[in-house]
């Protein structure tokens, strides 16, 4: 992901008109006054899978730790859901490296036909190209926050769903060679490949991607894209954060937008909010680095999107 500019004013006026004007979700903490009637995420378990990734060592596409990773995720996820789908695709990079990438779809029921997307990429980046040490910098990105934290909520939300099944079906789509870069040109491409190829009669209600939410000092503001493309469903998710005693870290404020795998789905017109913290550490420091670690992320912040994106999902009727 990049980030390509600071406060949208056409962003903010959007999401001023959907709230109304109001400062929901501003909540900084206490008790749970309203919650729907599902499982607890289990931070714990969550945070083990994101360890689990980075021990098979960076999951850049092409490499054995990218294969180990896509057969744990398969095994794991045909234990949950009703449908596991494999959508193997081909990119040939602006360099003319040859990519064999894989989109995973995980399908909890819907038999009405109304579905709602839930999406993270799984890849690494092949470069740690902004460690402050030279050296590192060709050294493959850990992705502890930056590809692990997103998969392990979505596997922990699968279980969840597995357990008690939500009231909506529920698609989690797990993309593949969204870091691989440098240029953006060669960025992207699972959500490109889906945008491209998606039925258009299976068009999701709307979708969230989390990318990047792992930090131990999270804040969520409202992504700049996501706040112009898909406003509502940003109110609708920031709100919930705030009834749920999280509006400390999900501001309901816009913040500078970042060019993500969220683009291309709202290009194609799937409604899509990213859930992103993109300042990882202070002044960012650990974003592209070789300290994209386990110790830099945080069970706890797992636990705190879960439960949002989750509440979203069993509200959803």
């Amino acid at each position: 992901m990049r980030a390509v500019g600071a406060w949208l004013t056409v962003a903010a006026t959007a999401m001023a008109a959907a709230c109304g004007g109001s400062d929901a979700g501003g909540d900084t903490g206490g008790s749970v006054s309203v919650r729907a009637d599902r499982p607890s995420f289990e931070s714990a378990r969550a945070y083990g899978d994101l360890v689990a990734q980075v021990e098979f060592g960076p999951r850049v596409p092409g490499t054995e730790p990218h294969a180990a990773q896509l057969a744990w995720m398969v095994e794991q996820l045909d234990a949950l859901a009703d449908t596991v789908i494999q959508d193997s695709f081909a990119h040939t990079t602006l360099d003319g490296d040859e990519l064999e990438l894989t989109n995973v779809v995980a399908r909890f029921g819907g038999e009405d036909g109304r579905r709602l997307l839930l999406l993270t990429h799984w890849d690494t980046r092949p470069r740690s190209d902004y460690s402050s040490n030279a050296e590192d910098r060709a050294t493959p990105l850990p992705g502890a926050n930056d590809g692990a934290s997103g998969v392990a909520i979505l596997l922990e939300l699968a279980r969840m769903f597995a357990d008690k099944p939500p009231p909506t079906g529920v698609d989690l789509l797990f993309v593949d060679g969204e870091d691989y870069g440098p240029s953006t040109t060669d960025m992207f491409l699972g959500a490109r490949h889906y945008a491209e190829t998606r039925s258009a009669d299976e068009a999701p209600l709307f979708a969230i991607l989390l990318d990047m939410v792992g930090d131990q000092d999270p804040s969520f503001p409202i992504e700049g894209y996501s706040a112009q493309y898909a406003p509502q469903v940003a109110q609708r998710i920031w709100t919930i954060a705030g009834e749920l005693g999280y509006g400390r870290y999900f501001p309901m404020t816009v913040g500078q937008r970042v060019n993500d795998d969220h683009v291309s789905l709202n290009e194609a017109g799937v409604r899509t909010v990213n859930i992103i913290d993109f300042d990882y550490g202070p002044r960012n420091s650990l974003w592209h680095t070789i300290d994209d670690t386990p110790q830099n992320t945080s069970a706890e912040t797992l636990r705190i999107v879960g439960e949002v994106v989750a509440e979203v999902v069993y509200r959803s009727r």
